[in-house]
């Protein structure tokens, strides 16, 4: 490939992308704002999903690790190689097992996190929204501050 070649395919790739960053692309008809919307049921259920495989991922992956690492022993004592590439393959499924473990888990906390500082964040919102008096702003009343 020439360098003007790598340009033309450079400039071909180029064209018409752009990346978006907290960003959607807005739908037809909508308001094309293109802001992410996520409704606090949706978070729930993903917390629980990413829960429940946590629980689901830890039976399952321990079902055979005794049986393994007893086998991988056995072998050893025999004087077979095959006991310590088994024991190196019970030590690297253990550690991809926990590492897969704590990102279910480090999923369902933040989700849950979020749902409950979302939460504090909209009282938050709601009380401060007062007016001099500390009488509540009515909805036209905010809605004349974002025209």
């Amino acid at each position: 490939m020439t360098w003007d070649e790598w340009e033309q395919a450079k400039a071909r790739a180029q064209q018409g992308t752009a990346m978006q960053l907290n960003e959607v692309a807005p739908e037809r008809g909508g308001s094309g704002d293109g802001d992410m919307v996520v409704h606090d049921n949706v978070l729930g259920a993903l917390g629980n999903a990413a829960h429940t495989l946590r629980q689901h991922f830890s039976t399952a992956s321990d079902h055979a690790r005794q049986n393994t690492f007893d086998a991988s022993i056995q072998l050893f004592n025999d004087g077979l190689d095959m006991g310590s590439a088994l024991t190196e393959l019970h030590d690297a499924w253990n550690t991809k097992a926990g590492t897969l473990k704590e990102a279910c888990a480090h999923i369902s906390n933040h989700l849950d996190y979020s749902r409950a500082q979302h939460a504090k964040d909209a009282v938050k919102i709601a009380t401060d929204m007062r007016t001099v008096g500390g009488d509540e702003l009515s909805v036209s009343r905010i809605h004349d501050y974002y025209k």
